[in-house]
């Protein structure tokens, strides 16, 4: 089945009032999004780039500041890298691009920190081109509507993007909505537990449906690692008192933010790896500048 001409009216329809889908966001405020919506929910996101658009509205304006501030300012989003890479992004844009969002798939690609779906979600929706983007939800609902499919397939691009492009109409602003109405579809109707086909556009046409909905025959998902406990958490706790403090701190004072010394060690190394912490035991540890 063609799910735009269902989608697309459902999407302006119901869409929720995200500040990317506003009238006259900027493609930097696009990018910057798309760095905080990986592997973080939409609510947590908002208010911290309401307050990341005050401080830095353009990429010159963080280029400007020190690694340092990004990674303050990150907070507690997660996965921190994102924070300097994204003030990397903006370094590269200033340096290479006058300041100005690239448009060109390919010329988003060659920015730190961006990655194929990025790169798509920014051409897509900061300038409206047709370009198929493809995240979970999207894979999700192109398993179920279109290949009957109970859960989607592993990601795979040669796979992914012939099968949504084959989705997107000709006109710009319905492929623009095709692609952002499979994304809203996916998180709040078309959702991986209990699927609400009831009130779902495309129930009557869906191939999943219209097979009496069977079981996912294939391989189990992946579960996250706990968080309580992991590395990750111990990363995030060091990382919040570098924030905190002004000056480095003491590998001593680093003691009294995780007993367990071996594993506090790692995580303080694989941030000294990803740039995120500068310094040593003889002269402290910090943020980069």
């Amino acid at each position: 089945m063609t799910i735009s001409p269902l989608v697309v009216p459902w999407f302006r329809e119901n869409a929720r009032d995200l500040p990317w889908r506003r009238p006259g966001f900027t493609p930097w405020g696009t990018l910057v999004s798309e760095f905080m919506l990986q592997q973080t929910p939409v609510a947590r996101v908002i208010p911290r780039l309401a307050e990341w658009l005050e401080r830095w509205p353009t990429p010159a304006d963080l280029a400007s500041c020190p690694p340092s501030d990004a990674v303050r300012a990150w907070d507690r989003l997660g996965y921190p890298r994102r924070a300097l890479n994204l003030h990397a992004c903006a370094v590269a844009i200033t340096e290479h691009h006058s300041g100005e969002v690239p448009s060109d798939v390919d010329a988003l690609l060659a920015l730190p920190g961006i990655g194929d779906y990025t790169a798509r979600a920014i051409a897509a929706f900061a300038f409206g081109l047709r370009v198929p983007v493809v995240d979970t939800n999207v894979r999700r609902v192109l398993a179920r509507a279109v290949e009957g499919l109970a859960e989607p397939w592993a990601p795979n691009a040669r796979r992914d993007l012939p099968l949504m492009e084959a989705q997107l109409p000709v006109d710009l602003q319905d492929a623009r909505d095709t692609n952002a109405g499979a994304m809203e579809l996916g998180a709040l109707v078309c959702v991986a537990r209990a699927p609400r086909c009831d009130i779902c556009p495309l129930a009557d046409a869906c191939a999943w449906v219209l097979r009496g909905r069977p079981e996912h025959d294939g391989p189990k998902a992946r579960t996250q690692k706990k968080y309580e406990g992991s590395d990750r958490q111990v990363r995030g706790l060091i990382l919040r008192d570098l924030r905190a403090s002004d000056i480095p701190l003491t590998a001593t004072e680093l003691e009294a933010v995780w007993p367990e010394a071996v594993q506090r060690d790692r995580a303080l190394a694989s941030l000294l790896r990803d740039g995120l912490v500068t310094g040593s035991g003889d002269e402290g540890y910090k943020l980069p500048e």
